[in-house]
């Protein structure tokens, strides 16, 4: 219940009646910007901004203080973490509420109001950025304050009645009987203000900021003062809000001050900074400037001393910047944007002899990313964490380096808590969302890195699983630490379920999506890289044991990725009906292989002669290695040999079957007779009984 005065008019808005607060900002400032943390310092950023008048700061006009305070002295053991520690003392306190004005300031600010003494020094925070804070005079035991480090295992019970453990490297205030506060951080609950209390120490000190951040993180203890404190407050505030404080002590708590102003710590005033702005130093920087009258101005609306000099501007930086402007670029930002950056020209950089074009590398990644989404697939960025138990889920193996994944020390979450070790998991768990969703045709790719976790500094043997030849892990760059890195791979993997429809296909009826599908878009990956390849039979514990392979590249085959259709057990894992087929290869080796330039060749006009041929051989026998040996022994006059036709039935027996090859041969600078392809043709026949293959008749 709320009562009100027997004059007021019904109908006048409340707001005119009562001390109620008026909008309140909400603003984000940035940790090298304490200054802003405080109504005042907000006023002069807006002041500069837009001309508005600007009155004299609050603590404007009071003399200043010195001497000690009566009865009571104050020690700082360690200057580097305490610069400097004020103390006022006030007498004749009346401890009781704040006024209804202070009251609504405070909450519009989120404060709770306590009592008067207490809000006096919340107020004074937020209207200077200065954290104060007050002690009962005669509850500090023996008149003294030391400010030391604590011992490890200290313990001291704070204001919100919590007691906290303590290390060494906290910064503690304490009188004779022991700690009385955290220091920058919180009060302690013995020597706090009550409604007895009648004799007020005001502090006000400036604490390193860095050590109080470390301490607010490690007791998980953040204040509205720790956040200021560790943003590195300047030791002058101290007494700008003492000479607040002592206004409204005398004013709303009928206080009466004893003393001066006991100063510890051993601070002096450094000499203040002076930078030299250069005639034409914002427009370098900017592309853009305003005249050299109104960048003077602008620094003088921002509290900065300017005045004219030989080729430009002599600039002191006001003690409240101290730690952010420190050189000519920090005023040519200043001026910057207070004039507005949006008055910037829109240009491009200046290419001083940079040709500006892709890598090889970068072309290369572009190629692959555009051939894959020319195929009509989609793609997706993937995080590169991912749960435990994945690696068991896709059946893989202790003995397999992919199972060395990387734990994260502070994952966002459980399900987030590994450095992956493979695309494949990221990839089914996206077409998992789209098949929940109702999208039963998915076509997805991924680029991105994996992780393996690396046993020692020595190289290692890396493979696509247990029977695979072995490859060499590339070592991570050669950076401090990098032995305790693990080894990053960059990868492309695709996943296809449902019906694959590629742009150029008309036929109503789109194939699925099986083990030739995906080969086929990996082969559109490949050869658009130019890079040599093929595939052989291998297994792979997440792909079906009869529709998998291991993809190989350049001459000497090395082993680069795996291809196939996706064994139904880890389907159902992921809870996936129909086939999925896909790929997933080392994008970083495959460009490694990839030739940097492409060497032309001219059409020839001489015609080609094409034949085909039925090879009749064992069904054990790949492909792959079928028209690698035919390609091998046709010559340089063998242009092409790919497979166009599989039998396998009676005509070729239990055991064989018969692969259909299409043979062409050309030569660039003459007809070919038909001898010339009859020798090409026999040595190829030979070749085939290597692997007991014989021609069809």
């Amino acid at each position: 219940i709320m009562v009100l005065d027997d004059d007021l008019v019904p109908g006048t808005p409340l707001a005119d009646v009562l001390p109620i607060a008026t909008d309140v900002l909400e603003l984000e400032i940035t940790p090298t910007r304490p200054d802003c943390l405080s109504v005042y310092g907000i006023a002069r950023e807006v002041h500069a901004a837009t001309g508005a008048p600007l009155t004299d700061p609050p603590w404007a006009g009071v003399p200043p203080l010195s001497g000690g305070v009566p009865g009571f002295d104050v020690e700082v053991r360690d200057g580097e973490l305490c610069p400097r520690f004020t103390l006022r003392r006030f007498d004749e306190v009346t401890i009781g509420p704040s006024p209804a004005w202070l009251k609504a300031r405070l909450r519009a600010a989120g404060q709770r109001p306590i009592n008067n003494v207490v809000d006096i020094t919340n107020f004074v925070m937020l209207l200077t950025g200065q954290p104060m804070h007050a002690f009962d005079a005669d509850l500090v035991a023996g008149g003294s304050l030391t400010v030391r480090r604590a011992s490890d295992g200290e313990t001291i019970t704070t204001l919100d009645d919590v007691e906290r453990t303590l290390d060494s490297s906290t910064v503690l205030i304490e009188d004779a009987h022991g700690p009385t506060s955290i220091a920058g951080i919180m009060g302690g609950a013995r020597s706090e203000v009550g409604p007895r209390t009648t004799r007020v120490l005001m502090e006000a000190a400036t604490w390193n900021g860095p050590n109080i951040q470390r301490t607010s993180t490690r007791l998980g203890l953040r204040t509205e003062a720790s956040g200021r404190f560790e943003k590195q407050l300047q030791p002058e505030q101290c007494v700008e809000a003492q000479a607040v404080a002592a206004r409204l002590m005398a004013d709303l708590a009928g206080a009466r001050s004893v003393g001066g102003m006991l100063d510890a710590g051993g601070w002096s005033p450094p000499p203040r900074r002076s930078i030299h702005l250069r005639d034409g130093a914002v427009a370098a920087l900017l592309g853009a400037a305003p005249e050299p009258p109104e960048q003077r101005a602008i620094l003088q609306r921002l509290g900065f001393g300017a005045r004219s000099a030989p080729g430009g501007l002599d600039v002191t930086v006001p003690h409240w910047r101290r730690g952010d402007v420190t050189r000519e670029a920090d005023l040519v930002e200043e001026v910057g944007r207070i004039w507005g950056f949006d008055k910037l020209p829109v240009t491009l950089p200046s290419r001083r002899g940079v040709s500006g074009r892709l890598e090889p590398g970068q072309r290369g990644r572009r190629r692959a990313e555009d051939v894959l989404a020319g195929r009509g697939l989609f793609e997706i960025l993937g995080w590169s964490f991912t749960a435990p138990g994945v690696v068991e889920r896709l059946g893989i193996g202790p003995d397999d380096p992919r199972s060395r994944a990387v734990r994260i020390v502070n994952p966002m979450s459980e399900e987030q808590s590994f450095l992956r070790t493979t695309l494949l998991a990221s990839l089914l768990d996206n077409v998992r969302r789209n098949r929940s969703r109702g999208a039963d045709d998915v076509r997805l790719f991924e680029h991105g890195a994996v992780y393996i976790a690396r046993a020692g500094l020595e190289e290692r043997p890396f493979s696509y699983g247990p029977s695979a030849s072995a490859g060499t892990l590339r070592r991570p760059a050669t950076i401090p630490g990098a032995d305790r890195l693990p080894a990053e791979y960059e990868h492309v993997g695709a996943l296809l379920a449902g019906r694959v429809r590629p742009p150029s296909w008309r036929d109503p009826e789109p194939p699925r999506a099986d083990f030739f599908v995906a080969k086929g878009v990996l082969a559109a990956l490949l050869d658009t890289l130019r890079v040599p390849w093929r595939v052989e039979t291998a297994r792979e514990p997440f792909l079906h044991p009869g529709r998998s392979a291991r993809v190989l590249i350049g001459d000497e085959a090395v082993p680069v990725g795996w291809l196939g259709e996706l064994h139904p057990t880890v389907a159902a894992a992921w809870d996936l009906e129909g086939l999925v087929a896909g790929f997933e290869v080392d994008l970083g080796a495959v460009l490694d292989a990839a030739p940097e330039a492409l060497d032309f060749e001219e059409r020839t006009a001489f015609p080609a002669v094409r034949q085909d041929v039925a090879v009749d051989l064992p069904a054990g026998v790949p492909a792959s290695e079928v028209v690698a040996l035919v390609r091998e022994s046709g010559g340089p006059l063998l242009r092409r040999a790919e497979v166009f036709d599989v039998y396998e039935g009676a005509q070729v027996g239990a055991g064989r079957r018969s692969l259909a090859l299409r043979l062409e041969f050309r030569a660039a600078d003459r007809t070919l007779t038909d001898d010339e392809v009859a020798q090409r043709r026999a040595k190829i026949v030979s070749a085939l009984e290597r692997v007991d293959g014989r021609l069809r008749g």
